[in-house]
């Protein structure tokens, strides 16, 4: 497995939370802060531990930030520092730059800057707890992008019995299956007859290009 050096620029509650996990899976972490106290409280568990200014350069280019694969700006609170801080990381040729940022403006901008993906914790985790309360048919969702996500999910009752040429997935929820399993972990199915009958408790696999499916789920519409 090829290991990654990724920087951790902020080691606030999310900022913590990202270099803790990532150093458990063999991955070289540079963790930044000002305060003293978060970093010697993550000090043995990251490959570096740098007391210093996220804005700075100079201090970034001399921890080693332009040898990683990744940047996280995990601050989020001043929208300035996150902004130097990625425009830095990019003029340093870091290939990838995730940002979290406090509000919808935010985001906006660090994309307009250069970030590769920004992450508005409260809102993602707000939304897939929400999923996870509204699912009724749905089992597992991967969210690819704003638009596409991977959706596993069970067989509604009224699908039981019928093909999947009569369900017309694709004009009425915008699916596209990519396979079954007979049972939940079992292997995928890749070999999908579209004129037969759909079995119950039959776990199927498939592409969503919008929220239109869900939307269904999550109001009951397949009860």
């Amino acid at each position: 497995m090829n290991t990654h050096t990724i920087a951790v620029l902020g080691l606030g509650i999310f900022g913590t939370t990202v270099a803790r996990e990532l150093s458990q899976y063999d991955c070289e972490v540079i963790a930044v802060d000002l305060n003293e106290h978060k970093i010697q409280n993550i000090a043995d568990l990251v490959t570096k531990a740098a007391i210093g200014d996220i804005t700075d350069y100079d201090f970034l280019k001399n921890i080693g930030v332009e040898h990683c694969d990744l940047a996280i700006v995990a601050s989020g609170t001043h929208l300035e520092s996150s902004v130097l801080a990625i425009m830095h990381c990019k003029k340093l040729g870091v290939p990838r730059i995730i940002a979290k940022a406090r509000s919808h403006t935010y985001e906006e901008v660090l994309y307009e800057i250069g970030a590769d993906m920004v992450i508005r914790p409260e809102r993602d985790s707000g939304r897939r707890l929400a999923s996870k309360i509204l699912r009724n048919q749905i089992d597992e969702i991967l969210h690819l992008d704003a638009e596409t996500a991977i959706v596993e999910f069970t067989a509604p009752k009224d699908w039981v019995g019928k093909t999947v040429q009569e369900l017309d997935l694709r004009r009425k929820y915008e699916l596209n299956l990519i396979g079954t399993r007979s049972e939940k972990g079992e292997p995928l199915n890749h070999s999908i007859g579209i004129n037969e009958p759909i079995a119950a408790d039959t776990i199927l696999v498939a592409i969503a290009k919008s929220n239109v499916f869900e939307k269904f789920d999550y109001l009951g519409h397949f009860n």
